[in-house]
């Protein structure tokens, strides 16, 4: 008789959908070691020290956030916990967005990347200052506040943790300053040899389009020919000036070609999200890439900690006040509402951002040998209502929500404060 396997878990009889591998079915999925181990259409339970039924669940390779905001309290009001966006959302990978530079990458690896459970990547911001509260210093944004050669360095040197370069193309910066910052970003992008992500639309408490003579439905076609096959152009369906729609309603023209060359598209979900316009770009054949959700400490309510008053907790100043808890799983469910289907959607939160990172030998798959970083989600079946920050809302007949993640074999169970509540249609 053959000896047992020896395997650490069992996940058993679940939905198990992995783009990287082709696999979309009913499988079992063993881990031995912190590791896959094996992922088979059936693994006897006695050859595990735990077996978890998930029948009826969702089994994705580990979901991969391409937009946090994760440099907690360095970042002011912004940053938010990174093991609450993490893996207590079931999330086991998260790529912060701009919060650290060349200044203070040493810190986000030290108490940021280094401590957490969740699997930490930063895409490196153009400005020295990083991602501070820019909306109340925007002079810390101008072409003197870039130094290339020191995060091209910084970059380089860096390379396990910086897989991007971060920098903004918003009618703020342009009215203040041309596309002057825009053209360093990527340069500094070019010279590291990494991706340059670009946020689009318009920025909180900065000039309006038309300030100084700079029309926001420029900006695309003015940005797009300094970018470079793999760069990201983030937040198309955003609801402010400068994104994909132009202010007549119409995609902009230089979308698809962008596109043809190589260009990524990354949601950027959070309080930019329009579904609105996203029904208008989607329907002209703009489908994501990657799926970033975008949360932060400004559109993310998390509750007062025990014993905290809430008023001496919560910021009534802050410019998306009252916004309701958030996920990566509530993006997806906001794709599938807009008629996009699962499978159009699982690679947006696994392969595909491992693509954008350059890890696809380390992260975004099932395959055996690989890290055992695994989410399990539950697919809720009915009517549930969904709304944007334009309270346009939408009835979602699938809603996908966390329950448990493994992170290199260990198991998290998705208890995070921020994720929503199912509201009922």
């Amino acid at each position: 008789m053959a000896e047992p396997a020896g395997y650490d878990i069992l996940l058993k009889g679940g939905h198990v959908i992995c783009p990287a591998t082709g696999i979309n079915g009913i499988r079992d999925v063993a881990v031995r070691d912190g590791r896959i181990a094996a992922v088979e259409e059936t693994i006897l339970p006695s050859s595990a020290t735990e077996t978890i039924d998930v029948s009826g669940k969702l089994v994705l390779p580990g979901m991969i956030d391409t937009h946090g905001h994760i440099y907690q309290y360095v970042t002011g009001r912004f940053g938010l916990n990174p093991d609450m966006v993490g893996v207590h959302s079931g999330v086991t990978t998260v790529i912060d967005q701009g919060g650290p530079s060349c200044m203070t990458l040493p810190g986000f690896r030290k108490f940021i990347a280094e401590p957490s459970d969740t699997r930490i990547y930063a895409f490196l911001s153009a400005y020295l200052v990083g991602g501070l509260e820019g909306h109340y210093y925007p002079n810390l944004y101008s072409p003197d506040c870039v130094d290339i050669d020191a995060t091209v360095r910084s970059a380089i040197a860096n390379r396990d943790l910086v897989r991007g370069i971060k920098g903004h193309a918003e009618i703020g910066g342009f009215a203040r300053w041309g596309i002057k910052v825009m053209e360093m970003a990527a340069e500094i992008a070019r010279r590291a040899e990494i991706p340059l992500y670009v946020h689009f639309g318009t920025l909180w408490g900065l000039p309006e389009s038309g300030a100084n003579g700079e029309d926001a439905d420029t900006i695309l076609e003015r940005v797009i020919p300094l970018l470079k096959e793999g760069d990201v152009l983030a937040h198309p369906f955003t609801r402010h000036p400068g994104g994909f729609v132009n202010q007549q309603g119409e995609v902009h023209h230089v979308i698809q070609a962008a596109l043809e060359r190589g260009l990524k598209v990354d949601v950027g979900h959070g309080s930019h999200f329009s579904y609105r316009l996203a029904k208008k770009a989607i329907a002209a054949g703009v489908v994501p890439h990657t799926l970033g959700a975008d949360m932060h400490g400004y559109n993310t309510h998390v509750p007062a900690p025990a014993g905290t008053p809430e008023e001496h907790y919560d910021d009534e100043n802050h410019p998306f006040k009252g916004q309701a808890r958030f996920s990566l799983t509530q993006a997806m469910s906001s794709m599938m509402a807009l008629g996009l289907s699962l499978e159009q959607v699982v690679p947006m939160v696994t392969i595909n951002p491992a693509k954008m990172i350059g890890l696809t030998d380390r992260v975004g798959s099932l395959t055996v040998g690989y890290a055992a970083d695994i989410s399990v989600l539950d697919d809720n079946r009915g009517r549930f209502l969904l709304r944007d920050n334009e309270d346009t809302k939408v009835v979602a007949e699938r809603l996908l929500t966390p329950a448990f993640c493994l992170r290199a074999g260990k198991k998290f169970d998705a208890d995070a404060v921020i994720l929503p509540q199912a509201v009922a249609a």
